[in-house]
């Protein structure tokens, strides 16, 4: 699936594909809602419409990222309605029937406030993203609404889904993929000997897509 990327926007590459295939075997209630998070291309936007969600929303800190999802949305004729902000700021909202999320989890040694590095650098557990969506996910999803959620296993699936349980959702791991590393973990291969989150000459990791299931 081609999708027109600005300089600065994360390429859509193997998680983008393994939640894709996630979210065609999860099933979109038809003509619901769904909300992608952390949009980049809106690559997840765009599949969302075509499993049969009735209104996309896709949201991301970056006004480029912003752009690419209603471009890519548009000329498949599709309408992505757009938000330039953080995904907290819907909460309180009307709730969504489905959510997909490929946020920043790659171990870093800060969280950047601007430039490329912030669709994926997300502190030293990876988790710097992760932590706030597990914990707003209850608040954004529909009753009987699904999450999807992908990221690699250096972060900490277990904590995934102990955060998600926590907060009344139904969690499960529902894909898995190992591949790997790509230019950014190979850069910081080193570095993340140094703290723990990888054996030595590691050059795989794996990735997994979390489900959570409102009851």
């Amino acid at each position: 699936m081609w999708m027109w990327r600005p300089p600065g926007v994360y390429r859509p590459q193997d998680d983008t594909w393994l939640m894709v295939e996630a979210l065609a075997d999860a099933g979109v209630p038809p003509g619901g809602r769904a909300l992608d998070v952390c949009t980049g291309t809106g690559a997840l936007a765009v599949a969302a419409a075509r499993a049969g969600a009735r209104e996309v929303t896709a949201v991301d800190r970056c006004r480029r990222a912003v752009l690419a999802a209603r471009v890519n949305g548009a000329v498949r004729g599709i309408r992505v309605e757009t938000r330039h902000g953080d995904f907290g700021d819907l909460v309180g909202e009307d709730p969504y029937d489905l959510i997909t999320a490929n946020p920043p989890y790659v171990p870093s040694t800060g969280v950047p406030d601007s430039g490329p590095e912030r669709a994926w650098d997300a502190g030293r557990r990876g988790r710097a993203v992760l932590d706030r969506l597990c914990a707003v996910m209850p608040l954004l999803l529909a009753d009987k609404g699904v999450g999807l959620i992908v990221h690699s296993t250096l972060c900490d699936s277990d904590t995934t889904l102990h955060q998600l349980r926590g907060g009344g959702l139904k969690a499960s791991v529902v894909a898995r993929r190992t591949i790997p590393f790509g230019p950014v973990m190979r850069g910081r291969a080193r570095w993340l000997e140094e703290q723990g989150l990888i054996a030595p000459g590691q050059t795989e990791e794996e990735l997994v897509v979390v489900r959570a299931d409102a009851a």
